[in-house]
């Protein structure tokens, strides 16, 4: 099993480049770790509303500024603002609409206030024993972001109904196991116990044409 220091090397690898020019139009000068931190959760604000207005372009089939199909009924229709709590803190998005209100986006959904991996922190953070009074301050003093206890439970309620619902599964009759750890200490002692059982006849094995030579009498003195 590959530790947890060469998963996290792989994901640092994996991460996509930024090109320098576009690091420079954030880039003042020497920054400090909050500017930092704006500068992202900035970015991370502009791919949101980038990516929900290429979804709104798909599901009209044609994009912004481009003239529309004739026989398209459906349009653009201005945006919504909304808060979103993300990993990093919360952003304030601007999610496209269409006329007709048949556009569900798939990276923010309808009435969605949270964004991909907010959930995990909270879970995170119950698995480790805090109590919902804790995570909110931690979530308070981290990200500044201040979220109700009723919040938090609805995240962990539902982590415990899936617990609940694998406790509950139904067991099978049998599960293999298999020892796979110092084999050369288990057949040091398994040749120890062979060399120890004396000769003795075939002990036949029920329902099979097989047998068992030696340790008649060992068994049979208890």
């Amino acid at each position: 099993m590959p530790s947890r220091a060469k998963k996290v090397s792989r994901d640092v690898a994996n991460l996509p480049s930024i090109p320098k020019d576009l690091v420079s139009l954030f880039l003042t000068g020497p920054m400090t770790g909050e500017a930092i931190n704006a500068a992202g959760l900035a970015f991370k604000k502009a791919l949101v509303e980038a990516s929900l207005h290429a979804e709104l372009s798909h599901h009209l089939g044609y994009e912004s500024g481009a003239d529309r199909p004739e026989l398209a009924t459906n349009q653009r229709n201005g945006s919504t603002a909304k808060s979103v709590l993300t990993g990093d803190g919360t952003i304030r998005i601007d999610t496209p609409r269409d006329r007709d209100g048949s556009f569900e986006p798939v990276l923010v959904p309808k009435h969605s206030r949270r964004f991909t991996g907010f959930d995990d922190k909270v879970t995170a953070l119950f698995a480790r024993g805090l109590t919902v009074r804790e995570i909110q301050a931690y979530l308070l003093e981290t990200y500044a972001t201040e979220v109700s206890p009723d919040f938090i439970s609805t995240v962990t309620d539902g982590v415990l109904a899936e617990v609940t619902a694998w406790q509950s599964r139904p067991l099978e009759p049998v599960y293999a196991v298999v020892f796979g750890a110092c084999p050369r200490a288990v057949m040091s002692v398994v040749k120890a116990l062979v060399r120890k059982i004396p000769p003795g006849p075939i002990i036949p094995v029920a329902g099979s044409d097989a047998g068992m030579r030696g340790g008649g009498r060992a068994l049979s003195d208890g």
